[in-house]
């Protein structure tokens, strides 16, 4: 994080979160895409493609009707169902791709630590119930980076459903707050609402995912959880059928799931979700702000 990092021709935004995975940093970086498409940008988002087996590969576009999840990660297939997505170790030349084909501005999803590419604004995602953990970086704790660092080069910081406060978190006192709600849309709540079902997920942090189906209303038969971007094996989906046929009910898991899974394997549903802001008209001044800056800094 300390290196200068390179700087493309193009305005950057890097998206992060403080921990080693359950920040919320991808539903962050899709709701940017979002604002900014309906601001006129045309984003384009940078990702490792975190789970993918060809790691040396040359960055190259995702295309959500021939790319699995194995190809260009979970994350890589929901990031493309939004802007261009470029997954790629190397985000220079990633950069590149996304500036000849026609974007206004880089996103660099999980690109927060790495500065590979030097942002012109820098978010990170904040979960206010885990916090820091036990403030201490991998492997003793859950950090990233140590926080004093983070804090330092981050213009913003993005609390995620900020009513689950268990505690103070005094270190945010001096970063720019925002706050956020996971939104769930009220079909999806009115479908699922007193239905048995049996929730899985395989997320840095399932419970969130669990206790979502919880706050609107589904009777949670079961709650089966599994390691961040897992890749089920025949042998657990059937496991999981047969338990939603043993209980009578519906299998429900997440999009980010559902990148990974063969729909012809077993039926089930998704809870989407989506994040709303709290001052997103301030939210919007700051892109705003950062993006004219960038330029003009690009054309000195």
């Amino acid at each position: 994080m300390a290196r200068p990092g390179l700087r493309t021709s193009l305005p950057t935004i890097a998206i992060g979160g403080l921990t080693c995975g359950g920040d919320g940093k991808t539903p962050l970086a899709i709701f940017v895409a979002k604002l900014l498409k309906e601001m006129g940008e045309r984003p384009a988002f940078l990702t490792r493609g975190h789970g993918r087996s060809n790691l040396t590969a040359p960055p190259f576009f995702v295309d959500r009707k021939y790319h699995n999840a194995h190809q260009v990660g979970d994350e890589g297939l929901l990031l493309a169902h939004e802007a261009m997505t470029i997954v790629g170790v190397d985000r220079f030349s990633a950069a590149q791709l996304a500036l000849g084909a026609g974007a206004s501005v880089l996103i660099l999803d999980d690109g927060f630590q790495s500065r590979t590419l030097a942002p012109d604004l820098s978010l990170l995602a904040v979960d206010p119930i885990y916090g820091v953990g036990n403030g201490f970086c991998l492997p003793a704790g859950p950090l990233r980076a140590p926080l004093a660092s983070q804090l330092a080069r981050a213009e913003i910081c993005i609390i995620i459903n900020p009513d689950n406060y268990k505690r103070e978190q005094p270190f945010l006192s001096k970063s720019k707050i925002f706050h956020a709600y996971v939104d769930v849309a009220k079909l999806d709540c009115m479908k699922l609402n007193g239905r048995r079902i049996i929730a899985f997920a395989g997320l840095a942090r399932p419970e969130k995912f669990f206790s979502t189906l919880r706050q609107i209303g589904a009777n949670c038969i079961a709650e089966r959880a599994f390691s961040d971007h897992h890749f089920y094996t025949d042998n657990e989906l059937v496991a999981l059928r047969n338990l939603a046929e043993r209980h009578e009910a519906l299998l429900v898991t997440t999009e980010k799931d559902a990148a990974r899974l063969d729909k012809f394997m077993i039926d089930y549903d998704i809870l989407p979700i989506k994040l709303v802001l709290e001052n997103q008209k301030d939210f919007v001044n700051i892109l705003t702000t950062a993006l004219e800056s960038a330029r003009l800094i690009r054309r000195s």
